[in-house]
């Protein structure tokens, strides 16, 4: 598949260099009445691809090892704004050596989750991604990444947007620094370079939590626009576990009880993995998890080499930053299940665990082993949010979660506003399929083998 053809220089605007051979060009003017915070910003220039991001602040450490520098002092009242430039970037080694500058601004970003960070998002893109698809739209002020939508392009069987992270990813957003973003004019530059990177394509943004940046953006948004119901999420609060029990109910709570005593009975001992380790922790997790659930209608993609790359260069970086944690539960001095939980300063999700299935046979209850091990990280770390994140096992229902939908935002400019009422009315029709067995099985029927939502 070859990447869409250049859009020539416009007078309308300066096309501007990404970095990689490429010029973007600046959108048109806004209609007149557009409000202020949705108009472009009035210089659309790129910086160079290794262009510095400043710190957060003194005693900071990126992820690559290096100590960051005190944080520049504020500029005095009546200094001139610094103004915001905006690029689209289709270079995979510029993409790897945003990791500084992008590390930067998640931490900036309060409703990121983990899912956000580049050490997800590039590995995703390595296992994933496809050679000239590729379009990172980023807003920059002076040397501060102040704003990024991640995004690859892609025909399905019309251009369309979507977010790296794919089908594997819970939660998808973009990023904006709500420090640089007082007027609504960061979000505003990330709406323009997205309907410029688009380039008639339909931009489709799935599995946006509520809360998320992408709502600025959509709200900012010209053009056609419409929003769906995505992927239930499953939640609890980040309380501590006699809070958590007492949702539950007295029957059902002293059974968690009881099983919390024989979990200490039978001396489980968790163990987190050090980052060094992880590669081997996330071959036991899948190894494992095919075990558990063979027979059993195992997920396809966590049994292809691809995932299990992207897996443990993910877990890796992130267990090193933070972002994620690694726990081995041994039993008897063996270990027999592995739990991989990503986190965010307000919230902690189980993203994927594998267990020997002789454990149905043992005192050891599975679910509460490890509820009470996102316990520990939600609340234990001050955390708003314990996550199940997607899908509603029957399992996870004995803790009475809160039920969370994810959105579905998609965007539309000129030409492209046809194909978004097709796609909109496709994706309507998918979800009352999904809603009457006897559709959703002629749905499943006509799915091509392996295809992604």
């Amino acid at each position: 598949m070859t990447s869409a053809p250049e859009r020539p220089r416009t007078p309308e605007g300066t096309a501007t260099d990404t970095g990689s051979g490429r010029a973007e060009a600046a959108s048109a003017p806004p209609p007149p009445g557009t409000p202020a915070i949705c108009r472009a910003p009035d210089q659309l220039t790129a910086p160079g691809p290794t262009t510095p991001g400043k710190p957060r602040g003194p005693g900071d450490t990126d992820t690559d090892g290096t100590r960051a520098e005190a944080a520049a002092p504020p500029p005095p009242p009546g200094t001139p704004a610094i103004p915001l430039r905006t690029a689209v970037c289709r270079a995979p080694d510029e993409f790897a050596a945003l990791g500084p500058a992008w590390n930067r601004l998640h931490r900036s970003c309060p409703p990121a989750t983990a899912f956000q960070t580049h050490a997800w998002l590039h590995s995703w893109w390595l296992s994933y991604g496809v050679p000239g698809r590729l379009r990172l739209v980023l807003v920059w002020r002076g040397g501060d990444l102040v704003g990024a939508a991640p995004l690859m392009r892609v025909r399905r069987p019309y251009p369309v947007l979507v977010p790296l992270g794919g089908a594997i990813t819970d939660y998808l957003d973009v990023l904006v620094d709500p420090g640089a973003d007082a007027a609504g004019e960061v979000t505003a530059a990330l709406a323009d370079g997205v309907r410029r990177a688009a380039r008639g394509a339909v931009v489709d943004l799935r599995e946006v939590r509520a809360g998320a940046a992408a709502e600025a953006l959509y709200a900012c948004w010209r053009g056609p626009r419409r929003r769906l119901p995505d992927a239930v999420c499953l939640e609890l609060p980040g309380v501590p576990m006699d809070e958590l029990i007492a949702r539950v109910g007295s029957s059902r709570g002293q059974r968690i009880r009881s099983a919390l005593r024989k979990l200490d009975a039978a001396g489980v001992v968790e163990r987190d993995v050090p980052a060094a380790q992880a590669p081997a922790a996330v071959a036991a997790i899948l190894r494992l998890h095919l075990l558990q659930w063979r027979g059993r209608g195992v997920t396809p993609e966590h049994e292809r080499p691809r995932f299990a790359a992207h897996l443990a260069r993910a877990a890796q970086a992130m267990v090193a930053s933070g972002d994620a944690v690694l726990t081995e539960f041994a039993l008897g001095g063996e270990v027999v299940a592995v739990n991989l939980t990503v986190l965010s300063p307000g919230l902690a999700g189980g993203y994927l665990y594998g267990a020997r299935p002789e454990l149905r046979g043992t005192r050891v209850d599975l679910n509460t082993l490890l509820t009470r091990h996102g316990v520990r990280q939600a609340a234990g770390g001050g955390r708003a949010t314990l996550s199940l994140l997607r899908g509603a096992e029957p399992y996870k229902s004995h803790w009475r979660p809160d039920h969370r939908a994810n959105q579905r935002l998609l965007l539309a400019a000129g030409p492209a506003a046809p194909l978004l009422l097709v796609r909109y009315a496709l994706a309507r029709c998918r979800a009352a399929a999904g809603a009457r067995p006897g559709l959703r099985a002629l749905r499943d029927r006509l799915r091509p083998r392996g295809a992604a939502r």
